[in-house]
């Protein structure tokens, strides 16, 4: 049974956050391009451009010969989404630390 990875077991893994991170700071990027920044083989990062292809974190446009790959926003949403409640969460926590911060005054 073959199941589809979700944009989840793709963000699971550190180089695939690492190349999203790289794709999210350039427009557009070669595999041989990314695959520079990283200390492993080539074919290993292809592995991993294959999977956030497949989830459809990145999109392929192909230019002449050589295919570059960059950031599909859109379902980047997905883990935005996701992440939002919890976000919410710390900033509320910081904005309580914030407020007893404000009102403490050390002891001399």
């Amino acid at each position: 049974m073959n199941l589809r990875r979700d944009v989840f077991q793709a963000i699971a893994d550190p180089t695939r956050r690492a190349i999203l991170l790289l794709l999210a700071t350039s427009q557009s990027m070669t595999a041989g391009a990314i695959a520079a920044n990283f200390d492993t083989a080539r074919p290993t990062v292809s592995k991993h451009l294959s999977i956030l292809t497949e989830c459809e974190l990145l999109q392929q446009e192909q230019n002449g010969r050589e295919i570059f790959y960059h950031l599909n926003a859109k379902n980047m949403k997905e883990i935005a989404d996701f992440i939002e409640p919890f976000r919410q969460l710390w900033d509320d926590r910081f904005n309580k630390l914030e407020a007893i911060m404000k009102n403490y005054k050390p002891k001399n």
